[in-house]
C-alpha cells in the first residue's frame, strides 16, 4: 500500500474539485486529488451539448435555490462570473454569449478541462484517479486517513467536491452525503432539478417547440417549452423545475406575448377562430386546446359565446397542469438539496461540527438555475476554500 502525506486531500476531480486544487495549490500547499473516475471532469465534457455553459455573467443569489437563501452570497461575491471569465481568456479559451449572460465554450467542452488541468500540473499536486471504496477516517493527531486497498492519504485538511446525484451512469453517488451525514450534518433530501417533467396529454406534439410563460410557487420564467414524447422539457421546463415539488400544479401562459382579445379583435364575424389561433400556435396544440374545453371547432368569432370565450382565455393563459414526476436524475442538470449549510461556514465552506472538513460545489444543498449558475458555484466555492487554507 502506498502511503502520501499531504496538507489536502480532496475527493472529486470535478468542477469544484479541480479548481479548489488549483487554488490551494497556488498558496504552496501539497494537495492530493483523488476521483472514481477515469478521467477528469467528465460532467464537464457533456455539459452545454459538450460546449459548457461555463458561467453567467448576470449571475445573483437570487438564481440559486438553498434553505438558507444568503448562504452563496459571501463566496459569489469574491468571485464572480468576470473572474473566470479573466481566467478563461488568460488560457486563450475561445467562447461565446448566448442569451441571459450565458458563456458557452465556443470550440468544446474539452477547453475547460484543458485548462483545469494546466493550472495543477506543479510539483506540490497529485491526482489519482480510478480510486474506488475509499474510507475516510479522522486520527488522533487530528489528520484525516482516506484510504483503499491501493493507497492510504494521509491529510490535514479534507475538502469534499464529490458532486449531487446527476448522471448516475457517469458514477453519480452520495458518497459525499454519507460522509457528511456520518460527521453529523443534516442532508436535505435530494431531487432531480433542472429536469423535464413526465406529463400526460401532449404527446401527439412531440418535437413542436414554443415560447411560454410558467409560473409555479411565485416564480416565472419565459421561455421556449419543448413537447415530448413523455411530457414537457426545454428551457422555460428546466428552469420551472427547480421549484417544482412532487404534486405541484403549474400555471402556463401558452400565449405570453399577445391575449385572445387582441387576437379576436383582428378577426371577422364568420371567420373560425380555430385558424385564427393557428396564427400563433401549431395546428395540433390548438386541437388539443379545442377538445380540452369541448369547443366546437367549426365556431366562428360571431358565434362564440361569453363562455366559451373566457374558458378559452383561461386554458391560453392560465393552463393547469400538474406533471405525474420528473425524468429523474437521468436526465437532470444538477441536485436540489444535499448537505445542509446551517453548519457549514458561508465563508469558507468549513464544517462547523468538524474543523477541517470543507464541502464545496453540488454536494452542498445550493442548486443554481439553469444557465452556467451552478458552474459558477462550483467555481467559487473552491475559491472560497483555497482562499481560506493558505
Amino acid at each position: 500500500m502506498r502511503l502520501i502525506k499531504t496538507d489536502i486531500a480532496i475527493i472529486g476531480a470535478g468542477a469544484s474539485g479541480m479548481m479548489a486544487a488549483y487554488f490551494c495549490s497556488e498558496y504552496g500547499k501539497s494537495v492530493t486529488v483523488l476521483d472514481h473516475n477515469k478521467q477528469i471532469g467528465r460532467k464537464i465534457l457533456i455539459s452545454g451539448g459538450g460546449k459548457c455553459n461555463f458561467t453567467n455573467l448576470y449571475g445573483e443569489s437570487k438564481d440559486y435555490y438553498c434553505e438558507n437563501s444568503h448562504f452563496v452570497k459571501s463566496a459569489m461575491s469574491r468571485f464572480t462570473g468576470l473572474d473566470f471569465l479573466k481566467m478563461i481568456e488568460d488560457h486563450n479559451v475561445e467562447y461565446e454569449e448566448r442569451r441571459f449572460g450565458q458563456l458557452f465554450c465556443k470550440k468544446s467542452a474539452k477547453d475547460i478541462n484543458s485548462m483545469l488541468l494546466s493550472q495543477v500540473q506543479r510539483d506540490n499536486v497529485e491526482i489519482l484517479l480510478q480510486q474506488k471504496d475509499l474510507k475516510v477516517t479522522r486520527l488522533e493527531d487530528e489528520n484525516f486517513k482516506i484510504e483503499n486497498e491501493e493507497i492510504r492519504v494521509v491529510a490535514k485538511k479534507l475538502v469534499i467536491a464529490t458532486g449531487g446525484l446527476v448522471l448516475p451512469s457517469i458514477g453519480a453517488s452520495d458518497f459525499g452525503h454519507k460522509l457528511a451525514k456520518d460527521i453529523g450534518h443534516k442532508i436535505i433530501p435530494t431531487v432531480p432539478a433542472l429536469v423535464p417533467f413526465v406529463l400526460e396529454g401532449f404527446q401527439s406534439l412531440s418535437g413542436n417547440a414554443f415560447e411560454a410563460g410558467i409560473t409555479i410557487n411565485g416564480h416565472y420564467n419565459e421561455e421556449p417549452v419543448l413537447f415530448t414524447h413523455k411530457g414537457l422539457s426545454g428551457p422555460c421546463i428546466l428552469k420551472t423545475s427547480l421549484f417544482w415539488d412532487h404534486g405541484d400544479s403549474i400555471t402556463v401562459n401558452w400565449l405570453p406575448k399577445i391575449t385572445l382579445e387582441e387576437i379576436l379583435s383582428k378577426m371577422k364575424g364568420k371567420y373560425l377562430v380555430i385558424k385564427s389561433l393557428r396564427h400563433y400556435l401549431p395546428n395540433n396544440f390548438v386541437d388539443i386546446l379545442f377538445d380540452r374545453i369541448g369547443l366546437d371547432k367549426k365556431v366562428t368569432l360571431g358565434g362564440l359565446t361569453k363562455i366559451e370565450k373566457v374558458k378559452l382565455e383561461i386554458e391560453l393563459h392560465t393552463m393547469k397542469l400538474t406533471p405525474s414526476g420528473t425524468e429523474g436524475f437521468r436526465k437532470a442538470e444538477t441536485t436540489r438539496g444535499g448537505v445542509d449549510t446551517a453548519k457549514i461556514s458561508s465563508k469558507n465552506l468549513e464544517s462547523k461540527l468538524q474543523p477541517g472538513v470543507h464541502f464545496i460545489g453540488e454536494v452542498l444543498d445550493v442548486a443554481g438555475q439553469l444557465g452556467g449558475h451552478n458552474f459558477q458555484w462550483a467555481w467559487a466555492s473552491a475559491h472560497a476554500v483555497g482562499e481560506s487554507i493558505r
